[in-house]
This record gives structure tokens, sequence and C-alpha cells, in this order.
């Protein structure tokens, strides 16, 4: 089996529904589907009953939160990649799947991209730890080996940034192969906590961070990170040369670039 979609869900029926509908909408056909609800008390659970024929596996019961019904949807997959397309988010055309699987990449996590407009596309153009420092992969516009997620669950004792903190430990500390393409994934739900509560973010994110990476990396990232986003736009003031332009370009995105396919 290809793919296993998996879909977390609380208390949702509404946004729940458009992402099941978006599912089965899919011409790709070799995907298993996955619902993983909190224990929800509105209609949910007659939502997923109204579409049981679709999905291959589902539970509802109290958890502690996404992560963990992220890492029940994960032990239950067999698929060789896993997808996260969780309640509300909904896949932005029947012919997704088919674009992603007919790259015919290898690499460890193939990534797409989102049809909200002034989110930044991170990896279209190669990621640094720099990028991640400052800014996030889509997650549900990612296609991640199963092997890959296994070896870093996603960790449960964060409300908001462990899909974030999964990427770094993938795609820096375990080195995993990646692949960018410009194919619209996911129209996302804006609605959710990690698009809401950006002080949270900010403190788990610095908290992670101090949890991955020794102090004087950790300072050293901090202190480029601070230029970084702002080079393109701070480069032609420096000077009308296009030749220092390139060159501080050029070291801005070399910087501890990672392995690509």
């Amino acid at each position: 089996m290809k793919l296993s979609i998996i879909t977390v869900n609380y208390n949702d029926a509404k946004g729940l529904e458009r992402t099941i509908k978006s599912v089965i909408s899919q011409s790709f056909k070799d995907y298993e589907f996955i619902i993983i609800d909190g224990g929800s008390t509105d209609s949910s659970i007659d939502v997923i009953k109204k579409y049981e024929n679709y999905i291959d596996y589902w539970v509802s019961e109290q958890d502690g939160g996404i992560y963990q019904g992220m890492n029940k949807g994960l032990r239950q997959a067999k698929g060789e990649y896993l997808n996260f397309m969780n309640g509300g988010d909904c896949y932005h055309s029947a012919d997704v799947l088919d674009k992603i699987f007919a790259l015919n990449s290898d690499a460890d996590i193939i990534t797409g991209t989102h049809s909200e407009n002034g989110i930044r596309n991170v990896g279209k153009d190669g990621i640094t730890m720099l990028d991640l420092y400052k800014w996030a992969i889509d997650h549900q516009a990612s296609f991640i080996r199963r092997e890959v997620a296994l070896r870093h669950p996603y960790d449960e004792k964060y409300r908001i940034v462990s899909d974030w903190k999964f990427f770094i430990e993938a795609l820096v500390i375990d080195n995993c192969s990646f692949c960018y393409t410009d194919t619209v994934v996911v129209d996302v739900d804006m609605k959710g906590i990690s698009n809401t509560n950006f002080n949270l973010d900010r403190l788990e994110r610095e908290t992670v961070l101090k949890e991955l990476l020794p102090d004087r990396i950790l300072k050293d990232y901090q202190m480029m990170a601070s230029i970084h986003p702002d080079l393109i736009e701070v480069a032609p003031r420096i000077s009308k040369s296009q030749t220092i332009r390139r060159v501080i370009l050029t070291i801005a995105h070399r910087l501890l670039r990672i392995k690509r396919i």
C-alpha cells in the first residue's frame, strides 16, 4: 500500500465531513483511510458512521490532544508514506495524490504547497536550518515515509509545534532526504490552534530548540536568523552592485543546506 491518510478530529463535525469528502474523491486509490477522534461530543461520530464504508480504521476515545491522536494513527498505519489531513483541511483537487505519486520520488519526505496566500512555501528554494528556525514546512502538504515517522513520533508534551520539531529531527538530525514540488496539495483550515495562538507557538519553539540544539549552536542561529529573512530586501540597499547582492544571498541560502532529491 502506497499511502496512509490519517485524520485527527475533535468536535468539528462539519470540518471532518469536508475532509472525508476530499479524501474519498481522490482519483488515486492506493491508500488506506484512518480517522482518530478524540472523544467528540458533537455529531462527529455520526459523520464517521455515515462514511464508514470508506474508512479502513477509526476510533473515538478521549486522548491527550492532537499529537497523541496522530501517534495513534501512526501506529495503525500500514502505508509506505503517511499524510496527515486533519479535520477541516482538504485536498486542493481530486487529482492531488495522482500528481504527488506521479513524481516517482523515493525521498523520505515529499512536500507540496497550499492554496492560502501569505504562507511561506518552505522548501521551494531548498532548506537550511535557518529556514526551519524561522518558519515551518507545511505538514498537511507533506508525505512522510512511515519508518521515518516511527523513528520520530510526535512529542506529545507540546500542544502545537511537535510537527515542526519532527521536521528538525528528521531533516537535520536524521539527515532524511527531501523533495519539494509546487503541486498545490491542501486547502488549509486557518482556524486551527497553530494559526491562532502565536505566543504559544513562539514559546514552544524556543523550548524545542533548547532541547535539540547545544547552547553555542542555538546562539549562532538566533543571531543569524535575526537578519536572514531580510537579506533579500536589505541587500539592494547595502550596495547597488549585483555582485555583492549575489554573494550575500548565496551565503544565506547555502548555510547548512539539507540533502535534497
